[in-house]
């Protein structure tokens, strides 16, 4: 993640972001039916769990990891809570397992090249990983999850 570094990070992180909104939505079509929990299960892998933390009329907050041990309070990794903007298609990552969030992290917001840099890792990072799911072929199921009442 180190070597890539683009100049204008603000137009690279908003376009990470959309790519990371249509990644999201291929990996998992039926996002919006889900309403609590849903498994991805992939041949040869580890599953893939995800949860609806908030849900507004214009935002989803998720959070989404792998399962490493049966008990899933155990181990998730890379735990990545995202919050998903429906109406300007964006998906942002807020924090993962190992790195708290902006807010948590920088008290001063005179600190905006720091700021923008650790934006910046946190959803490269997950634009790879998504990469890596899609490549995987995991699914995600409604028979899986329970879901939205009609």
């Amino acid at each position: 993640m180190s070597f890539v570094n683009p100049v204008n990070k603000s137009i690279c992180l908003e376009q990470v972001c959309e790519s990371n909104y249509q990644k999201l939505f291929k990996l998992i079509p039926d996002l919006m039916v889900f309403k609590e929990t849903a498994i991805g299960l992939a041949p040869h892998h580890t599953t893939l769990h995800l949860e609806i933390i908030e849900r507004t009329p214009h935002t989803l907050t998720v959070e989404l990891g792998h399962c490493f041990n049966k008990n899933r309070d155990e181990f998730m990794a890379p735990a990545v809570k995202i919050r998903v903007y429906l109406d300007a298609q964006l998906a942002e990552v807020l924090s993962d397992h190992a790195r708290a969030g902006v807010a948590q992290v920088f008290k001063d917001p005179g600190l905006s090249r720091e700021i923008m840099n650790y934006k910046w890792r946190l959803n490269y990072f997950l634009q790879k990983w998504l990469d890596h799911c899609l490549k995987n072929n995991y699914l995600f199921s409604p028979n899986v999850a329970k879901l939205v009442s009609a």
